[in-house]
């Protein structure tokens, strides 16, 4: 997929208040400091497309970028970041919940995790809470470049096998590197492909 436009809509509270479901849509989500803003500005060739900052967190809204015009791109909020309030936590629970839960033009939703971590309870336990919901996702491995292939390898298969502990069937994985440009291209064919398929079965999004 070539990125021709990258338009930054809106951003919202709530999901009631995001842009009229009328295109297919793909989220990205994770914990705060996984590089999420990165990544998505390293895909869209964009330097500041989504907002980074040094300090994790930055994501606080519901934010919506519309790519080629004919498809939106959404940043949801981190989750577990330990340095804000709980209450401030759960409100960002309860945005990423009922937007996951009710986005009728969700088509995927790409849950980022750290390359560099075995895998941490609060990834597991999401990723779980997706797979119970029915939502359809992915699971994309970050920061790649931090490390020597096997090592990113040999963490991948790690967890693989946690997941096949529950999982019959895994999600689609990707390894990506914002900093060299690493498996964004994958991602981009993916949606691509899915795009396609909306297509050519005349799925309609209705606003």
């Amino acid at each position: 997929m070539v990125i021709k436009t990258t338009e930054f809509v809106k951003s919202s509270g709530k999901w009631q208040e995001c842009p009229e479901p009328n295109l297919p849509e793909y989220a990205f989500i994770g914990r705060s400091n996984v590089g999420k803003s990165s990544l998505i500005n390293a895909m869209m060739n964009h330097k500041d497309l989504a907002k980074t900052s040094q300090t994790p967190g930055k994501t606080q809204l519901i934010n919506h970028f519309l790519i080629n015009e004919n498809w939106y791109l959404t940043d949801l909020p981190g989750y577990g970041y330990a340095r804000v309030s709980k209450s401030m936590r759960k409100d960002f629970e309860k945005i990423n919940t009922n937007y996951i839960l009710n986005r009728q033009n969700l088509v995927n939703l790409f849950v980022l995790v750290d390359s560099r971590h075995t895998p941490q309870q609060i990834d597991i336990e999401f990723i779980e809470w997706c797979g119970e919901s029915g939502i359809p996702f992915s699971i994309v491995f970050t920061k790649a470049d931090k490390l020597k292939p096997n090592t990113v390898n040999a963490n991948v298969e790690v967890y693989r096998n946690e997941l096949l502990k529950t999982w019959d069937e895994l999600p689609d994985m990707y390894v990506t590197s914002a900093e060299k440009k690493i498996g964004g291209d994958e991602i981009l064919k993916f949606i691509t492909k899915t795009n396609e398929f909306l297509i050519k079965n005349k799925v309609k999004f209705e606003g």
